[in-house]
């Protein structure tokens, strides 16, 4: 969430106590510029230097000043939603690793939107991306599902297990107990969290949020900039002879 969240990456993959390293590095980047609207090539290179090897999206991705020239690039390694009805870039890519191919795929829920037509039915989608690689050998697929309701979260990872390696879900920016591997082999977690400060609403000021609740004005988010940093994630451990988890792991760190 805004430059306090890429902080927070910068700060924990550069930390020499957490190495060794996993071998791919994925992050969410919808809200990755300074206005936590969207991401340009600043945000991406900043943490791709810091080890980000992938950058997936939501409904915010196409909103910051520079996101559409970013996604509509296609050597840039990101994706937004792919059932984002929308020309601009890819909702999804394999990407060739040395473990093997790798499919990304990005999955806007439907209640995200505040405009249900702009989003293409998140389960048909997912069908239909991987009825197109049905043929291709895969090590592993990691699907984001970016959603409001945790009981559609929840159905989206059941409805993939055995399908994909992990289902991510994310939009809430605060983490969900329930990671897990499902019955069939899909690592799955409701929500995963954000990256940013810890004494905040979603990484904005509190006082800001406080009053328009209270006062029923609109405002414009303050991203909060002081005190300590959260940094949440999920770290996989996938058989890429099968292309299924053996298990997902939470993570929380709490930077000061």
């Amino acid at each position: 969430m805004a430059e306090p969240g890429r902080r927070a990456v910068i700060q924990y993959l550069g930390d020499a106590k957490n190495r060794p390293g996993p071998d791919f590095v994925i992050a969410q980047v919808e809200n990755a510029d300074d206005a936590g609207k969207g991401a340009g090539p600043k945000e991406i290179r900043e943490l791709q230097e810091a080890g980000v090897d992938f950058f997936t999206g939501g409904n915010h991705s196409l909103l910051g000043k520079e996101s559409e020239k970013l996604f509509a690039e296609p050597n840039v390694p990101a994706i937004r939603p792919a059932n984002l009805k929308t020309e601009i870039g890819s909702g999804w890519k394999v990407v060739e690793t040395k473990h093997g191919n790798i499919l990304f795929a990005s999955i806007l829920g439907q209640t995200v939107s505040s405009n249900p037509a702009e989003i293409d039915n998140p389960l048909k989608t997912i069908d239909k991306i991987l009825n197109v690689l049905s043929n291709q050998q895969l090590a592993a697929s990691i699907i984001n599902f970016h959603g409001d309701f945790s009981s559609e979260k929840r159905v989206f990872g059941y409805y993939l297990d055995s399908r994909a390696s992990a289902v991510i879900g994310d939009h809430w920016h605060v983490p969900t107990a329930d990671a897990m591997v499902l019955p069939g082999g899909t690592a799955h977690i409701t929500d995963v969290g954000m990256c940013g400060t810890l004494h905040s609403s979603l990484g904005v000021k509190t006082p800001v949020i406080a009053e328009r609740w209270k006062f029923g004005k609109s405002s414009r988010n303050e991203i909060e900039q002081s005190g300590p940093l959260q940094f949440n994630a999920v770290l996989l451990d996938i058989d890429e002879t099968t292309g299924l988890a053996r298990s997902i792991e939470h993570i929380q760190r709490i930077i000061k």
